[in-house]
């Protein structure tokens, strides 16, 4: 791996940007890291965690709902343990996130865990891994449990949107315990929506790939929309204004940054990934992966020749998103454009899709990563070399079990 360590020690922060979410690291630390990723690379042990399944026998002690649609992400941690590999990290566990996994942590002697799970069950789910990776006092590659928290509770993050003078879709929350909704009837329905009586989108507050998301026409339907939803998920139902116009997608993550595996950084969050989702006749909201796959006619790839203006939008939301939420890991947004033109964030995704691009089949986050000069392992070189350098520079209470192997470049 060379380094290059001036390219993207770029100036800080542009003209009227927002401050950065921590103090600038200095120019030479990038140097300094590619040399403990070197170090750590042959002793390293990493687990890459994808969510369990409570049917299994020990994997829960009781089984519950799921608040959250499940899914094990099994073969997308696969794909980033075989792209640890390739770049030379020899020592990589796949585990399931469930109640036994403290113990296989300990056993394998796990040095560094990434999280790619979205729980087992439950409330909160997906923050449940990060929190346990902190009882533990194993470091990961991840959010921690309050941001992952935030991110994943739909109503939660687009309050903290509105904090922060960001855009959103107009929304309000449900719960049947207070019984049907009465829009006509309800001040915080008439305050919300104001003279907007349809169409609506009535869907999880935790969710996942549109699944149980529903399409209203009438404000008189959206009782029904709501039991549904909420006996799928047995949590509150977030209703939403339906935006007419245009979906994009953006990513974000943290400033240090690898093209060919040379690691470089710049003075703000890597934003890329930005692409239109291509709806279908007919179809109003973007059909979940796991019924339709997301092939290159499903989405287009924002290029500088014609898309200059809704790429900088998008750049410029997502990097204030990622700045004044003072995230650490790498977040999915999904936007539209409402009737008026205007962007509006829909929601944030904390663990976006890794899989890894084939000819016929990719990831909303991989697509358009040659735009970038990058390729699927530079990203996940990315993401690892960004964590570490964060440990190493903020947390270093939290790598005590990291730093005795930057002492000698032996295996372990």
């Amino acid at each position: 791996m060379n380094v290059e360590p001036h390219e993207d020690d770029e100036a800080a922060a542009q003209p009227n940007a927002s401050p950065a979410p921590r103090p600038p690291r200095r120019t030479t630390r990038v140097v300094e890291l590619e040399q403990q990723i070197e170090r750590l690379t042959p002793k390293l042990r990493i687990a890459v965690v994808f969510g369990g399944d409570k049917t299994v026998d020990g994997a829960v002690i009781n089984p519950t709902p799921n608040t959250r649609p499940w899914k094990s992400y099994e073969p997308v941690a696969e794909d980033i343990a075989q792209a640890l590999r390739r770049l030379g990290f020899n020592q990589v566990f796949l585990m399931p996130e469930d109640m036994r996994l403290g113990d296989r942590l300990r056993r394998e002697g796990i040095h560094l865990a990434w999280l790619n799970t979205g729980g087992v069950q439950g409330y909160n789910p997906m923050a449940h891994a990060a929190a346990m990776m902190e009882m533990y006092g194993i470091p990961y590659i991840g959010h921690d449990p309050l941001t992952t928290g935030v991110l994943d509770n739909k109503h939660v993050f687009k309050r903290s949107l509105a904090a922060l003078d960001i855009r959103t879709a107009p929304f309000m929350t449900w719960h049947p315990a207070r019984g049907p909704i009465q829009p006509k009837a309800n001040g915080r329905f008439i305050r919300t929506f104001k003279d907007h009586w349809g169409p609506f989108v009535v869907k999880p507050v935790s969710g996942r790939g549109s699944l149980h998301v529903h399409v209203i026409e009438r404000e008189s339907d959206l009782s029904d929309a709501i039991a549904e939803v909420f006996a799928a998920t047995e949590n509150h139902v977030l209703i939403e204004a339906y935006l007419p116009g245009r979906e994009f997608c953006v990513a974000a993550c943290g400033s240090v940054t690898a093209r060919g595996r040379q690691l470089a950084r710049r003075g703000e969050p890597f934003v890329f990934a930005a692409v239109e989702r291509i709806l279908a006749p007919g179809e109003k909201i973007f059909t979940s992966m796991d019924v339709v796959p997301i092939t290159a006619d499903r989405l287009h790839v924002l290029n500088s020749a014609s898309d200059m203006s809704a790429m900088r939008e998008l750049h410029e939301i997502s990097r204030k998103v990622f700045v004044e939420l003072h995230l650490e890991s790498l977040v999915r947004l999904d936007v539209r454009v409402d009737a008026a033109g205007r962007m509006c964030i829909l929601e944030a995704n904390p663990k976006p899709d890794l899989r890894a691009p084939s000819e016929s089949v990719t990831s909303l986050v991989c697509a358009g990563l040659a735009e970038h000069g990058m390729d699927y392992d530079d990203l996940i070189l990315s993401l690892l070399a960004d964590r570490l350098d964060l440990l190493f520079s903020q947390r270093r209470g939290t790598v005590s079990r990291l730093s005795p192997l930057l002492q000698s470049s032996s295996a372990a």
